[in-house]
């Protein structure tokens, strides 16, 4: 897909891998709405981009509903959807005070996994009505997985499974909008700079850096965007889940 002119949806695009991508996206010439719960990290960003900030709670129908509606007023239906919003938490499944507590792992389950079921329904219903682009292309959509989908660490439980979700959610996401012209994929990062990364101390950072095969470095957040604008240029992507890690296997813990 030609991105110039296009409308964009980017959750959790107020930092870190949202706003990276909100930022790419813009210099290809999309109109991107920047989408988040923090809403000054939103205008932030949008204000460096010539966007929109919209104020969304991915895990909430109302305020999704509410999101897409005000960035489809100020910039039309949108045509390209990222899915960049999610939390995490470290915890067992039993740890010293007992039980994981439940309300903590559907709370990640709610953001991760469901908020991006969210936007993925709420985007499609507009790209099914979009004309047509170059090979009846109507849309596309990309959500955020992890590496903890497929090799979670102790203490990832809720985190892998909702990033596990995802991915178990791709394929068929994309066999059922294939008809319509939008196709679904999505980005399985492994460890990037992010601002949950930076929060650990700086020999901390170093050392999980090198424990990338190569580079051996954390992830650049515009290396992920620069993923985001490749899916979206190539139109015989569609279904897949990519993993970008360097080689990385995580370990048990």
């Amino acid at each position: 897909m030609e991105l110039n002119g296009q409308a964009a949806l980017v959750t959790g695009g107020g930092s870190g891998l949202g706003a990276a991508t909100a930022r790419a996206l813009a210099k290809a010439g999309a109109k991107v709405a920047v989408l988040d719960i923090n809403e000054e990290n939103a205008r932030k960003v949008a204000g460096e981009i010539a966007g929109v900030a919209v104020k969304c709670d991915v895990a909430d129908a109302k305020s999704a509903e509410e999101a897409v509606a005000k960035a489809r007023a100020a910039q039309g239906p949108a045509r390209v959807l990222i899915n960049c919003a999610g939390i995490g938490i470290g915890m067992r499944i039993v740890g010293r005070d007992g039980p994981h507590p439940l309300d903590q792992f559907s709370r990640v389950i709610n953001v991760n996994l469901i908020g991006s079921f969210n936007l993925m329904r709420l985007a499609a219903v507009d790209m099914q009505k979009l004309e047509p682009l170059a090979e009846g292309e109507r849309g596309v959509i990309i959500s955020t997985a992890s590496v903890a989908a497929f090799e979670g660490q102790i203490g990832q439980a809720a985190y892998s499974a909702s990033k596990g979700g995802i991915v178990a959610l791709t394929m068929p996401a994309a066999r059922e909008f294939a008809p319509m012209g939008v196709r679904v994929n999505t980005i399985a990062p492994g460890l990037f700079a992010t601002p949950l990364m930076a929060s650990l101390p700086p020999a901390v950072q170093e050392s999980l850096g090198k424990s990338v095969p190569f580079p051996q470095r954390l992830g650049r957040p515009e290396e992920y965007a620069r993923l985001v604008l490749d899916i979206i240029a190539n139109p015989m992507l569609n279904g897949e889940t990519i993993r970008l890690d360097g080689a990385l296997r995580m370990q048990p813990k």
